[in-house]
């Protein structure tokens, strides 16, 4: 397992971050913690949560992610060989049960501050290594789509985040802060005011990329070069699809799109033609179709860390084995080739 910086916060990660989305979920407490083991053992140092998680996100539920990871902690004694990243919600809607008052999120200072609160009670820890901002508390369109829209007029105040959040670092509650599912405006605004403020700097983005979604190679990548903002990239595997597992219209038992069918957007436009080329790809080659796109997300030269998740050991086994492939200069050509005819599909 190879290890890089996480931003400018001289942190070393493993490549690879184990995903705990499905803990509380489609996994029980025993899966989650046999999972964090192994990835322990295999040399993964990160494991990243959410106080929205599991997924999909419900008042029932919310909260058990960071509870199962919790109890690894509290039982496994290893809190100084992993770095837990969680993140606080942003901008809803429809969420109203993450906080004690019936009220929709939002990155209030107050709504920050019984989060961070809460994810520490459940987390069994009094610090969390990275706190991320799960998506933007701004009204514009996030987790779908490539072109910008924007819902509303009323912002929040970036500055204010930023002051919350500074307050969280130095009473050490958090040790970095980062961004998830952000835009390169975003980014450089909380960078621009972390410096006009002599506040924290973001050391990471949190954002999807993979062989079918690489919107941000567009911008994005270039920020991470220059202002040393590491990318945590999520959902390599197209949440299931590059693996294969849906390949003319299978349905296998406890996948994610039979127990949930909130995948769509795999399956518009040129999405399922790309997502065939690449699984067709990979075995043409003799390989993995899962670890062809997981390598291929680790080659990419402005990547911090890839975040896999899994429901059960043989997927997260054959998922980390991905670390110690090299892709051969001709199945590269050939992925530029499907990127070149099916570009960006599922974004």
């Amino acid at each position: 397992m190879g290890y890089r910086e996480l931003g400018h916060s001289g942190q070393k990660v493993s490549a690879l971050t184990l995903g705990t989305m499905t803990f509380g979920e489609q996994n029980t407490e025993a899966e989650g913690h046999q999972q964090m083991d192994y990835a322990l053992d295999q040399g993964i140092n990160m494991f990243d949560a959410a106080e929205i998680y599991p997924i999909p996100p419900k008042a029932a539920t919310q909260g058990a992610t960071e509870e199962i990871i919790g109890t690894w902690l509290a039982s496994r004694k290893k809190r100084d060989q992993v770095i837990i990243a969680t993140k606080v919600a942003g901008r809803s809607t429809a969420i109203d049960w993450l906080r004690d008052e019936p009220i929709l999120s939002r990155q209030t200072p107050e709504q920050i501050s019984e989060a961070i609160d809460k994810s520490l009670k459940r987390l069994q820890t009094d610090y969390v290594d990275l706190y991320q901002l799960h998506w933007p508390d701004r009204p514009i369109r996030v987790f779908e789509g490539l072109e910008y829209r924007r819902f509303a007029d009323d912002a929040h105040n970036i500055h204010e985040i930023l002051e919350v959040l500074s307050e969280l670092v130095a009473n050490g509650k958090v040790r970095f802060i980062g961004l998830s599912n952000e835009t390169p405006w975003g980014v450089m605004s909380f960078l621009k005011l972390a410096e006009q403020h002599n506040l924290p700097r973001v050391v990471s983005v949190q954002n999807a990329y993979s062989l079918v979604s690489r919107a941000y190679e567009v911008g994005l990548s270039e920020i991470s070069y220059e202002e040393q903002v590491g990318l945590l990239g999520y959902s390599p595997l197209g949440q299931g699809y590059l693996t294969g597992k849906y390949e003319d219209g299978a349905l296998p038992a406890g996948a994610r799109k039979t127990l949930f069918n909130r995948l769509g957007r795999y399956e518009q436009g040129n999405g399922p033609r790309a997502i065939s080329a690449y699984v067709a790809l990979a075995r043409r080659h003799g390989l993995d179709p899962s670890q062809l796109a997981i390598s291929y997300a680790l080659s990419r030269p402005f990547m911090t860390s890839v975040i896999i998740g899994a429901t059960n050991m043989g997927q997260l086994k054959t998922d980390i084995a991905a670390a110690d492939l090299t892709l051969p200069e001709a199945v590269l050509e050939e992925i530029d080739q499907i990127h070149l005819d099916y570009p960006n599909p599922c974004p």
